[in-house]
């Protein structure tokens, strides 16, 4: 984070400029900067530009994590970031995991996650407008991480949230690459509108703002009519967001075109369907790119803004320039175009390790060096690829393995359907049966009669239809936006077997 943060600091030397804007307002490089200096004494006092150790830091969508992020770079350190809506118990796992010389957050999430539990006796002070930080006394040792200047979080498939580690070059490389896939130029806005306490929303939110040099534009909290409103009026040029955020934003611009002046759109994260993308990005005036990427390995596929929809919606882009994205099947041969296979990618941006007791735990990679994705992956004779789903997304019942990737695609065709998810859901005879989860586009209801009509018209096997139909107002979300696949399977259980009323 160093080489990022002294750039910022010797432009700002050069002229101040407007660095953020948030729902406070406007805050200049200089303002970040003096925020940054009164952290890193309160972290590290009286260290030198080298000593700084491991910050664990609330990422909320304010100046709050720029300046936060700056405060790590110019010492040296390195930061892992952390959602305030994290658990106890997700909390203390990845202390353990991380080890950290210091803890940064406002103190209800100070107290709530017992940070003095876990740091007892050691320094406390105030930074960051009346947010806590507690810190052990030096000296801090970041060898411990290789190279690593990042650390997100992301949840593992045993709940405990595992902390992915990223070096500096992987961060510019995709940031970098994704700046220039856009035609971004030096000094564009652009905005963070995902919570930025993972590591893809945290590279191309605060990172890539500040390698582009240009006013980085957020909202604490998703609300799409100020997120439509503040992106406009600031001018901004590209964003990143999941698709239900594109979705919503698309109906909210209700046809006026009011992000026309925005490059594209880059959506990942979840299921997507063209249709529904083009009628958003239609309705929002701008360009939407359907891309694939992982915290493990970030943002390595891209269309071109200038791409026909097809590709923009369609697919799901093409490697960026130096990374490797291979399908292999079974029996571990190449996939050929147009044939479906796991997924394997390696590159520039590819994870250091897993953050494990304090150090690096490097990941599991083939023998020349690919990290296998669990996801399924086609390639293109175009050299543009689609990711099929996931390897495990699947819904077994009686012994019939169904893809829920599949259905999912045929329903989101359906115009009338705004967004859908499809759970399993418990059955004594055949294990699994098929449910829907569906938000319609006008909010009405949906019946499945409605959707089975639409699924044979459009040539779904009968056998992989869904049996039980459910119209909700919203999916379930992940604290970043995307779908919450186990909260979604939760929801159609309680709606399968609804709790009787007392007698």
């Amino acid at each position: 984070m160093r080489q990022v943060a002294r750039e910022f600091q010797h432009r700002a030397e050069q002229e101040d400029f407007v660095a953020v804007i948030d729902d406070a307002g406007p805050h200049t490089a200089h303002e970040l900067l003096a925020e940054a200096a009164r952290l890193a004494e309160a972290m590290f006092p009286g260290a030198d530009g080298s000593a700084g150790g491991t910050v664990m830091l609330q990422a909320d969508n304010s100046w709050r994590t720029v300046a936060g992020t700056l405060a790590v770079g110019l010492r040296g350190g390195v930061l892992a970031v952390v959602n305030r809506h994290t658990t106890r118990a997700e909390f203390a796992a990845a202390y353990e995991d991380i080890r950290p010389d210091a803890v940064v957050a406002e103190p209800s999430a100070i107290d709530e996650w017992a940070v003095p539990e876990l740091l007892p006796g050691d320094r406390a002070d105030t930074a960051l407008d009346g947010w806590t930080c507690r810190s052990t006394a030096g000296p801090y040792d970041v060898s411990r991480w290789s190279g690593g200047v990042l650390i997100g979080l992301t949840s593992g498939t045993t709940g405990r949230p595992k902390g992915v580690v990223q070096s500096e070059a992987a961060l510019r490389y995709a940031a970098t690459s994704t700046i220039e896939i856009n035609g971004l130029t030096r000094g564009d806005a652009v905005a963070a509108i995902v919570p930025l306490s993972s590591t893809a929303a945290y590279c191309f939110g605060v990172h890539l703002a500040l390698v582009l040099g240009g006013p980085l534009v957020m909202t604490a909290k998703w609300d799409r009519a100020v997120a439509l409103r503040r992106m406009a009026d600031a001018d901004v040029r590209w964003t990143m967001c999941v698709p239900t955020m594109a979705l919503q934003m698309g109906a909210e611009a209700a046809g006026s075109k009011v992000l026309g002046g925005v490059r594209a759109i880059t959506v990942g994260g979840g299921p997507m369907d063209r249709g529904a993308l083009a009628r958003a990005e239609q309705s929002l005036g701008t360009r939407i790119l359907r891309v694939f990427g992982m915290s493990e390995c970030l943002g390595h596929t891209s269309p071109s803004p200038d791409d026909p929809e097809e590709i923009r919606l369609g697919r799901d882009g093409r490697p960026f320039p130096g990374t490797d994205l291979r399908p292999l099947t079974a029996d571990g041969a190449a996939a050929a175009p147009g044939e479906t296979g796991r997924a394997h990618v390696r590159g520039p941006s590819l994870f250091l390790g897993y953050a494990r007791d304090g150090r690096v735990e490097p990941p599991e990679l083939t023998a020349d060096g690919y990290f296998p994705t669990g996801d399924l992956l086609m390639t293109h004779d175009d050299g543009t690829v689609t990711i099929m789903g996931r390897e495990k997304d699947i819904i077994i019942r009686g012994g019939r393995n169904i893809d829920i990737t599949e259905i999912e695609r045929a329903v989101a065709s359906y115009p009338r359907v705004a967004r859908a998810c499809v759970a399993a859901v418990p059955d004594e005879v055949l294990g699994e049966r098929v449910a829907l989860l569906v938000v319609t586009e006008d909010g009405g209801g949906i019946d499945l009669a409605e959707v089975t009509g639409h699924l044979e018209s459009v040539g779904l096997a009968k056998t992989k239809w869904p049996e039980f139909v459910y119209g909700i107002q919203e999916l379930p979300q992940t604290k970043v936006g995307k779908l919450d696949r186990t909260g979604a399977r939760a929801l159609a259980h309680r709606l399968r077997s609804p709790t009787p009323d007392p007698a």
